[in-house]
């Protein structure tokens, strides 16, 4: 985290490193005019060190500007966006290291080309405030930047829960059961599961899981089944055993705060994932259920029953180990929550590696394509559960996207919703079908496997005589007017 006294001297040295380039002075005429050594105004520019008064009015004087304006934490309309990024909150609180960058580098880069990195700045912050792109969306994406960064494998967690395992002499055969982890989390933490608090408290139905780190209690939602269950204890195991200290104690954040909160927040449930599902064993499942020759849904409802997990458990799971077991790194990860008769559909989680995939999120009202099978999986659950409450279904489809060559191996998996047995979720797993995901899935020459075309949103696909169109396509029409204004143009004289 950057300090204020930090940003301070960064935009010191940025203004000293801008008005010298457009002077262009380099460091040994600067250092000749003003007495100070290359060296320190090295430092100066890089913010590492914060000059006295004198020394800045020779910098003053020699950069043809005044003493304030070098102090004052403002400059001119063309700095001012970079200047604002600096102090801004986002800035200080993201962590540059994380992805490799220093702050020198990055400041350095700014006063390399100012014009166009101002416009690009201001341009963010505008469409940040038009969007209300909050505080907490900005660490989220963040985030998913940092998965994508790194294929979604963090090996020295997988490595630290095998040490957990070994340590504690972890030998139990899969599924832990969740009387076996409530065990552990009390003997090894002296933390004791709560089950009755939340439920006292009906502003705090919807809440999953709340650690109170005084009393040492973890408290459990009274609705949750026992694969949420074990997720919940393992994420705390976790979260004691990696010694995380500035972490949420609540299921979903109410609050994110800062990006170091959700990454651990991340790390703990990527521990608790490693901990049900040990990679070997995954891959190994993995490798066995895409030998098969024909696609059944069991292939997937045997993986949860075995590892006694929930659905997106699982194939967040497989989003770990596809691109590190198998070398499969074009993949999306997209979860859907439905209202009843699916009256309305929302994105609530999307996670892409490698690139931007077709299927994505669509913050602006339209209407998800409806042959997804992320949402057909949705419909036949919530028929399904008329009859037979709790029930998961599994479904998987080849989807072509309208107007691309991208096709998609996706992999779906549709349940009630917490609380509400009448709403739908559906997580879904897509794979880029390529020659590499052809040479491992031989079930994807199944003729009975479903193949649909597809788009992302209603209102920009023209697929003709669609059978599941729920909304026209006002975004295509709104397009085709202008092209076709613009040919009407061209044949003026």
């Amino acid at each position: 985290m950057i300090t204020d006294d930090q940003v301070i001297r960064l935009i010191f040295g940025f203004k000293v490193r801008y008005l010298r380039l457009q002077k262009g002075s380099s460091y040994q005429e600067l250092a000749e005019i003003t007495g100070l050594s290359t060296s320190y105004l090295n430092d100066i520019e890089k913010g590492k060190r914060y000059p006295k008064p004198d020394k800045i009015t020779s910098l003053a004087t020699a950069l043809g500007v005044d003493y304030n304006y070098l102090v004052a934490t403002n400059a001119s309309k063309k700095l001012q966006p970079i200047i604002d990024l600096l102090t801004s909150k986002f800035f200080k609180l993201f962590p540059l290291e994380e992805f490799g960058l220093s702050i020198e580098k990055t400041v350095e880069l700014f006063t390399q080309t100012p014009d166009r990195v101002n416009a690009f700045i201001s341009t963010l912050f505008k469409i940040a405030r038009n969007y209300q792109v909050d505080e907490g969306q900005f660490y989220k994406e963040a985030l998913r930047s940092y998965q994508d960064m790194h294929n979604n494998y963090f090996e020295e967690i997988e490595v630290t829960t095998h040490e957990f395992k070994k340590y504690y002499s972890i030998n139990k055969d899969l599924p832990f059961t969740t009387a076996f982890l409530e065990e552990q989390l009390y003997e090894l933490f002296d933390i004791k599961v709560d089950r009755v608090g939340l439920s006292k408290q009906p502003n705090l139905k919807r809440v999953r899981s709340y650690y109170e780190k005084n009393a040492k209690k973890l408290f459990l939602g009274k609705e949750l089944g026992a694969a949420q269950e074990n997720f919940l204890i393992a994420k705390e195991l976790g979260y004691q055993y990696l010694k995380i200290k500035d972490r949420p104690f609540e299921t979903t954040i109410l609050k994110i705060d800062s990006f170091d909160k959700l990454l651990n927040y991340y790390k703990a449930s990527h521990f608790a994932a490693a901990l049900l599902m040990d990679e070997h064993e995954l891959t190994s499942d993995i490798k066995g259920l895409a030998r098969e020759n024909s696609w059944h849904p069991d292939l997937l409802l045997n993986l949860l029953k075995k590892y006694n997990v929930t659905a997106e458990m699982l194939l967040q799971r497989m989003t770990n180990i596809l691109p590190h077991h198998f070398g499969l790194e074009d993949l999306f990860f997209i979860r859907l929550t439905s209202s009843k008769n699916l009256t309305t559909v929302r994105m609530t989680k999307d996670l892409h590696l490698s690139k931007l995939h077709n299927p994505h999120n669509n913050e602006l009202d339209e209407h998800y394509c409806h042959r997804w099978v992320s949402i057909t999986s949705i419909k036949d659950q919530q028929q399904l559960s008329k009859n037979s409450r709790g029930s998961i279904v599994a479904d998987a489809q080849i989807s072509k996207y309208w107007q691309t060559e991208n096709e998609y191996l996706c992999l779906s998996l549709a349940s009630e919703g917490y609380l509400d047995s009448q709403s739908g979720v559906s997580v879904t797993l897509g794979l880029l079908i390529n020659d590499k995901v052809k040479g491992i899935f031989n079930f994807l020459s199944d003729p009975d496997l479903k193949y649909k075309e597809v788009h992302t949103t209603c209102e920009r696909c023209r697929i003709e005589d669609c059978e599941s169109r729920v909304a026209p396509p006002t975004i295509i029409d709104e397009l085709e007017s202008q092209d076709k204004m613009v040919s009407d143009l061209k044949t003026l004289e």
